[in-house]
């Protein structure tokens, strides 16, 4: 295989860590910003992001020689929309060298040509080698933040801009921050200087860990099966030994586990979170849990004298991989503001309801409990269609132009037709949530019939969930299993 070289100004394909490769140019580092030691590396900024990070060369394909070979195993909205943001930019580079074609033709003899495809800096080569420039991609009005793989921070004449929020204060005395839109997308953030923490890395907490690394927070992370860091170790992120230990190195210790019983176990067993709680220590359950449980998580912090917030988050693996989770918070407000930048890069909004902790639980049981019933409606419409002859496809045509019409309907059950059934929640979870809000409605006198009926459902009992378990054949080991990934919900 021949040896690609690359040098500053190249168009390239580059790939990190779990993301797929995406579009990028590469450009000199800040001379702030040291290079990572190790192999060879590029600094690149992405197209349609705004994203810079050092990318090995390893992970790095020319542009134009692998285009097609990546639009077609690369969809979505956002990838079409970087490609477009390449496709304009060699559009207007051709022009700016045609012009320049022009004026050379009627300059002096001997005038240098200005160098193709610079925007943003006119570096050579050798500046790049040595890890830095003599000056900055000062130019560049998108130039938000760095990717760092160790704990180094710019200096502060190229400090990322805080991204704009809006803040909603309604009668329900709920209060909403709002990113004007995805710091996921333009990562146009300030990462807080607080030593973050994270304990549990599954189906949410792994999209949740990469975003944050991604926007520039320091991040330690620990995780039951201990396999599951090395790849965040891989891109930054620090090693705690026990849940204590986390705690105890980092201001601010987020948790996302999968029950009740695992966020008790987390905080008050063997090396748990309460060992590492001292005076000041923030702790920020995202678990979805019942209200009793984050009572009781909330005492036992406070009492060590640590700061509580719940933050449970509504969302599916998708959205917590792509920036888009909506937050709900309820607790202590200053942990709340403190948790800024953290929330901006793991969401698209996130929400604060006043009152005691436990709001936020409440609040969150009563969507999941809308949702799975909700889903477990169009699961039975599906299949109902196909059993009386209709097309699914010309069904979910007309949902989606009705009042019922959402992108989370639309893409769910384009899964669905198309075969696709890798889950973005698992039933265990979804079930756990239904019967949470069933008892918390039980707590109060308040009957929940359709959920009641929606948790009830499986493949022995309900025909129709058993028609579309059959035509996705996500139960095809043990349909009797419901601990088994269900890919409709």
């Amino acid at each position: 295989m021949a040896t690609v070289h690359l040098r500053i100004g190249d168009l390239v394909w580059g790939k990190l860590g779990r993301y797929p490769p995406w579009p990028g140019k590469i450009v000199s580092p800040p001379k702030d910003l040291k290079k990572p030691r190790g192999k060879k590396c590029f600094f690149v900024k992405f197209f349609g992001t705004e994203d810079h990070a050092w990318i090995k060369v390893e992970q790095l394909k020319p542009y134009h020689p692998h285009k097609e070979e990546m639009i077609k195993i690369n969809k979505g909205k956002r990838f079409q929309q970087a490609v477009d943001a390449v496709e304009e930019y060699l559009k207007k580079a051709k022009g700016k060298d045609q012009a320049h074609s022009e004026d050379k033709s009627k300059s002096e003899k001997g005038r240098k040509a200005a160098k193709p495809m610079k925007i943003i800096e006119e570096d050579d080569e050798d500046a790049f080698k040595g890890g830095s420039s003599d000056k900055p991609v000062k130019d560049d009005p998108h130039f938000h933040h760095f990717l760092l793989s160790q704990s180094e921070k710019p200096a502060s004449s190229m400090e990322p801009i805080t991204k704009r929020l809006k803040i909603i204060e309604e009668d329900t005395r709920a209060t909403s921050i709002q990113a004007a839109d995805s710091t996921a997308i333009n990562g146009s953030i300030t990462p807080t200087d607080k030593r973050i923490g994270f304990l549990g890395l599954g189906l949410m907490g792994s999209g949740v860990v990469c975003n944050l690394l991604k926007m520039g927070h320091v991040v330690t992370v620990w995780n039951r099966t201990a396999e599951k860091c090395d790849l965040f170790i891989q891109e930054g992120a620090r090693l705690g030994r026990t849940p204590a230990e986390v705690v105890s190195m980092c201001d601010i210790t987020f948790s996302c586990v999968s029950d009740p019983k695992a966020a008790r176990d987390l905080v008050l067993g063997p090396s748990g979170v309460l060992q590492g709680i001292r005076p000041g220590k923030c702790y920020v359950e995202m678990s979805t849990v019942d209200p009793e449980t984050i009572t009781e998580l909330a005492q036992v912090i406070t009492s060590r004298g640590g700061r509580f917030l719940e933050a449970p988050v509504s969302g599916s693996q998708q959205l917590s991989n792509d920036g888009m989770l909506v937050i709900v918070a309820a607790g202590d407000r200053s942990v709340y503001e403190d948790c800024s930048s953290c929330f901006q890069a793991m969401g698209k909004t996130s929400f604060f309801i006043a009152g005691e902790a436990g709001n936020a639980a409440r609040m969150m049981l009563i969507l999941n409990m809308v949702q799975g019933s909700f889903m477990a409606t169009i699961a039975e419409g599906l299949t109902l269609a196909q059993a009386t002859g209709q097309s699914q496809q010309t069904f979910l045509d007309i949902l989606c132009q009705g009042q019922m019409a959402s992108t989370f309907v639309d893409q769910k059950c384009q899964n669905i037709l198309q075969g696709n059934f890798k889950p973005d929640y698992y039933l265990k979870h979804i079930q756990k949530d239904l019967r949470l809000a069933i008892s918390m409605g039980d707590s109060v006198n308040h009957p929940t019939p359709m959920a009641a009926a929606a948790n009830e459902l499986d493949s022995r009992s309900f025909p129709a969930l058993d028609l579309v378990l059959q035509h996705t054949r996500i139960f095809q080991m043990d349909l009797k299993r419901k601990e088994k990934t269900f890919g409709i919900i």
